[in-house]
């Protein structure tokens, strides 16, 4: 008898565990990622994915959270693409530091067991909308392999969404820009540019000869873990700014029969042309920035995601660092300003961020049959004033959207209030 209870017990507590996983969403407006939308829609989550999504209100089990979503808008997660998340939590604090190792020609490092779930940082963006980060290695030439981690799991293997997507190369400038952004300086020629390009050739010559040797007695990890790029696994992310260095190492990365990723492309725009013929796909790095040069407008970042757009070019926006990533939706909407379709720039950090990241099969825009990662806005989630999320899921979970920053708002809200 004893037996026939806990049996029934924990059907009751599966059938009500399943029911707690089904949401449907009713009303608002539902940005999809792919830069269309639909108005007045319905959205069913069910065991992790979008089961539905539809202008037809689909029938749904007892026990679904039904949630009013009327003059709402939902949005799929974002994607933070190049970001130091999990890997770095007070910059100053070298402790807390996480995010590269010693030596140059490191492919082999993985930012996958780096990564600190419990980072404080990961409640403060997910606060914003963003849900999905890759978390990347810095420092050498060759940093490391990045991962990409949803914004919620109990550790790294919990969190982790797709492990080892791309290994990282830093590319030398020919020219280097001395200063700082409050006080530049001038430009100089990088006299060593030939050395440094011909020291990653090296490298990578070593890596093609070790990968067809089929007699290897000794793996070598370094130039094992490069194989990957070959069978396509991972995808190269050459890490460049200036339009000469970038076609450089496209160049050069073609010559191996390798399609990399354009990472940083300040100036991208400059051989936007070059890009969309050979269909390369550029990250590009923080839109609120100053221009590379003296001579180019004031608001040319600005511009660049409306340019590469119209050239065809496919394209993501990202920021440095991991607290910062808060501010990724802004930097998408600042864009919009400046050119660039309202869509457009959603896509560049849900639906192209994902294709990029090799993941949009899975997740990236919403819908049927993909991951439930996906938030409700007040308003408009590129806009500082209109980004206020209500709702958060990822992988279907309902999220809790506290985090330190609200508690200590809460903390002296009350403090102050209690003194009047």
């Amino acid at each position: 008898m004893y037996k026939i209870f806990i049996a029934i017990v924990l059907c009751l507590c599966t059938v009500n565990s399943f029911a707690q996983n089904q949401f449907l969403l009713e009303g608002g407006k539902y940005h999809i990622g792919n830069g269309s939308t639909i108005e007045n829609a319905y959205l069913l989550i069910s065991e992790g994915k979008i089961s539905y999504i539809g202008t037809q209100r689909p029938g749904i089990s007892t026990g679904t959270e039904v949630i009013s979503c009327a003059g709402k808008q939902i949005f799929p997660g974002f994607l933070a693409l190049g970001s130091s998340v999990g890997l770095v939590e007070i910059e100053a604090v070298r402790a807390t530091v996480d995010n590269r190792e010693v030596g140059v020609f490191n492919p082999n490092i993985r930012s996958l067991v780096a990564f600190d779930a419990e980072s404080q940082i990961i409640p403060t963006i997910r606060s914003n909308g963003i849900l999905m980060a890759q978390s990347i290695p810095s420092g050498g030439v060759i940093p490391g392999t990045s991962s990409i981690f949803n914004m919620d799991g109990w550790n790294w293997e919990d969190a982790v969404f797709q492990e080892d997507v791309a290994i990282h190369l830093n590319w030398p400038e020919r020219v280097i820009f001395t200063g700082w952004w409050a006080e530049p300086g001038g430009i100089q020629r990088n006299e060593q540019y030939q050395k440094q390009v011909s020291e990653i050739k090296a490298f990578f010559d070593q890596a093609a000869a070790y990968r067809q040797n089929k007699q290897i007695t000794e793996k070598n990890l370094k130039l094992e873990s490069m194989k990957a790029l070959w069978a396509g696994t991972k995808r190269l992310y050459i890490h460049a700014n200036l339009g000469n260095a970038i076609m450089d190492a496209i160049t050069l990365a073609e010559s191996y029969g390798i399609i990399p990723v354009i990472v940083g492309g300040k100036e991208s725009w400059i051989i936007a042309d070059f890009l969309a013929e050979k269909k390369i796909d550029v990250i590009l790095r923080n839109t609120h920035d100053l221009p590379s040069r003296q001579d180019e407008a004031i608001d040319q970042p600005f511009k660049t995601p409306s340019i590469l757009h119209s050239k065809g070019v496919r394209f993501a926006i990202s920021m440095n660092g991991a607290w910062q990533q808060r501010n990724l939706p802004f930097q998408a909407g600042q864009a919009v300003g400046f050119g660039l379709p309202y869509e457009a720039a959603l896509s560049a950090i849900t639906g192209n961020a994902a294709a990029i990241a090799g993941i949009g099969a899975r997740v990236g825009t919403l819908e049927a049959g993909k991951a439930a990662t996906l938030f409700v806005s007040e308003g408009d989630a590129l806009d500082m004033l209109g980004n206020q999320v209500i709702r958060a899921f990822i992988d279907g979970r309902d999220i809790d959207l506290d985090n330190k920053h609200k508690a200590l708002y809460r903390k002296y809200k009350a403090k102050y209030d209690a003194e009047k």
